[in-house]
């Protein structure tokens, strides 16, 4: 840790001790949790006295990304903010970085998204020949699942409660029921819709075994599929490289359209979140891509 925040660090600790008159236990807790923070500034170039708020979100979701539980990562939390705000009051510092940051209890930590290559490979798993005429349709349905997991972003729970009405192939689109049984239209992609139509003209009806139903998505003798089913599909589909569930293909979703330039409005409507502050966690993802755009065509970007 360098000199300043070594002396910053001490003079809180002295603030702690004489005019707080804290047991040295708990001052040995601040100080730990507060190193910690300086050596991951210090990794990024700055100082104690010179952190944002987008310094202390970062450091705390690189805590939740360790598997450290939400007990200690409130814990740091408030071991930050009872500094920032002493050097606040003493006018060391201007702007305190923990304002306005949530409890991590009311944190969603979400799962990274997958790569383009990723989600191929995925693809490419299911689609592998099968020995007999029953495996080669629950291969043909897994893969149209996969398929519209990825292109709507839809949540299992909708997956698996899509109807064949609710299907407008020649349109382009599904009718999806989420939360709330709010209803929302939702566009495919041509693969999509390709790999729908190859399952419904084949896959399906081998898997209904001559009988009827209204969902899409069935399994052997046309009854509704369960979400552990398709927890279970997506999770082997993914063995040959990072496991991922049904809910990593629906972020993957998100952060691929925005990372290629789609607004958050947009975002919004195809996911179904009520509120636009639960879409808002993807603006990290647009951020990167202005920085990087800005980099690279910026003819001051550059320049030292």
């Amino acid at each position: 840790m360098n000199a300043a925040n070594q002396r910053v660090l001490g003079r809180f600790r002295d603030y702690l001790k004489v005019e707080k008159g804290l047991a040295a236990l708990t001052v040995a807790s601040y100080q730990s949790d507060l190193i910690q923070f300086a050596e991951f500034l210090e990794r990024r170039r700055k100082e104690l006295l010179q952190a944002r708020r987008e310094d202390v979100r970062a450091f705390l979701s690189r805590l939740f990304a360790h598997a450290v539980k939400d007990r200690s990562v409130a814990r740091k939390l408030s071991a930050l903010r009872h500094f920032y705000k002493y050097l606040l009051l003493d006018r060391m510092i201007q702007h305190d970085p923990t304002l306005d940051i949530e409890s991590p209890r009311q944190w969603k930590v979400l799962p990274k998204a997958l790569a383009g290559s990723e989600i191929d490979s995925m693809l490419e798993a299911v689609k592998t020949a099968k020995d007999s005429a029953l495996a080669a349709a629950i291969a043909q349905r897994d893969h149209a699942m996969l398929e519209l997991l990825y292109a709507a972003g839809v949540r299992v729970s909708e997956l698996i409660n899509v109807k064949l009405e609710d299907l407008k192939l020649e349109l382009g689109h599904v009718l999806v029921r989420g939360k709330g049984d709010k209803e929302r239209l939702v566009p495919l992609g041509r693969a999509a819709q390709n790999s729908i139509r190859a399952y419904i003209a084949d896959g399906r009806q081998a898997l209904l075994q001559g009988k009827i139903s209204p969902i899409l998505f069935v399994k052997r003798g046309g009854g509704r599929l369960s979400r552990q089913r398709v927890w279970m599909m997506v999770r082997a589909a993914s063995a040959s490289g990072r496991h991922a569930s049904p809910h990593t293909l629906r972020h993957s979703c998100a952060t691929h359209m925005v990372g290629n330039g789609a607004d958050l409005r947009t975002v919004q409507t195809i996911l179904g979140h009520a509120d636009i502050s639960t879409t808002q966690i993807y603006t990290h993802v647009a951020l990167d891509r202005l920085r990087t755009v800005y980099r690279e065509y910026h003819p001051r970007a550059k320049r030292k």
